[in-house]
């Protein structure tokens, strides 16, 4: 005695059980298919009904799995099940690393608000798609988090790593703080990479001509390009011990800004930052290059000034001058 349907989530089960099982024997009497399944032929019927209008994304008839109704209503049709297009669901789901990163978002997403026993089948679904997800990759895993910004930018890393993985340029929309405003590139991903809990995407950037770091939270879109990337192939940095590795000849420098130069502690990499009154702060930094430093401080005059070491606001006073004089 078969037992009758429940409602949809019952036929959604018995769907999904359906196909493999039809896709399994070449061709199955709807009789035969309903005793092994468990419901009346009426019912079955009534599913296959509801599987003509699935399949893959797009909705268009090419993309839906196809059901020959006609062997199975008509008076004269020989009552067998053919189902087609829909080889898909009988090969065993591969995700790709964004696609798995999307679903383990969701997951950590219902866990949120689920009871205990919810939680225990997340949790091992979790579990079994990390660990797939770890070993099918090269690159390094970013926890999504548990919030929406961490879902998107982890969603972002995965698909930033992955073109720099494939070797595609990115269009980058990135928001520019010293200026206000967000610029345009194109880059040349080499990866994505972490420093101070921090994610950056370490590219060659083609506006600028030279290597650059984006900081993903300020990435507002990035767009995967068809174009090869052009410049030579670098592994990306290595930032494990800082943007300066101990045996650099950066050199250590301390200044002060004013509240208007304080965007710097947000826009370039710092070692230390002592907040003072009025909103002004002294701040640590390490310089590979003078030239850049005495750049930034040109900018930045009249907001800030070289606390140390002494050659080097000697350094930015000359220039000071020398830009002075040109105006005279």
């Amino acid at each position: 005695m078969t037992q009758a349907p429940l409602g949809a989530k019952e036929q959604v089960a018995r769907l999904l059980t359906l196909v493999p099982y039809l896709h399994a024997r070449d061709g199955v009497r709807l009789e035969d298919a309903a005793r092994a399944l468990g419901v009346a032929p009426k019912q079955l019927l009534k599913d296959l009904k509801v599987l003509l209008m699935c399949g893959l994304p797009g909705g268009y008839p090419d993309d839906l799995i196809d059901v020959d109704l006609d062997a199975l209503e008509d008076p004269e049709g020989d009552g067998v099940i053919r189902v087609s297009n829909a080889d898909y669901l009988a090969r065993p789901l591969r995700l790709t690393p964004t696609e798995a990163t999307a679903v383990i978002v969701a997951l950590r997403a219902l866990r949120n608000g689920a009871g205990a026993e919810t939680r225990e089948v997340v949790d091992r679904a979790l579990a079994k798609l990390e660990a797939a997800a770890a070993e099918g990759s090269a690159a390094p895993r970013i926890d999504p988090g548990t919030d929406a910004v961490d879902a998107d930018q982890a969603l972002l890393a995965r698909r930033l790593q992955d073109a720099a993985d494939r070797g595609r340029q990115v269009r980058l929309t990135y928001f520019v703080p010293s200026r206000d405003e967000e610029s345009d590139r194109v880059v040349d991903p080499r990866g994505v990479v972490t420093a101070r809990d921090v994610a950056y995407l370490d590219a060659w950037c083609h506006s600028a001509e030279a290597p650059r770091l984006f900081r993903l939270d300020r990435i507002s879109s990035a767009d995967v390009l068809d174009h090869p990337v052009v410049s030579e192939p670098v592994a990306p940095r290595d930032l494990s011990a800082g943007f300066f590795p101990p045996s650099s000849d950066a050199l250590p420098v301390t200044l002060h800004l004013d509240p208007a130069a304080r965007w710097v502690v947000e826009y370039y990499p710092v070692e230390e930052v002592r907040a003072l009154a009025d909103g002004a702060a002294e701040v640590d930094l390490l310089v590979a290059d003078r030239r850049w430093l005495t750049r930034l401080l040109l900018r930045l005059a009249p907001h800030a000034r070289v606390v140390r070491p002494d050659a080097i606001a000697e350094e930015f006073r000359a220039a000071a001058q020398d830009t002075l004089g040109l105006y005279r």
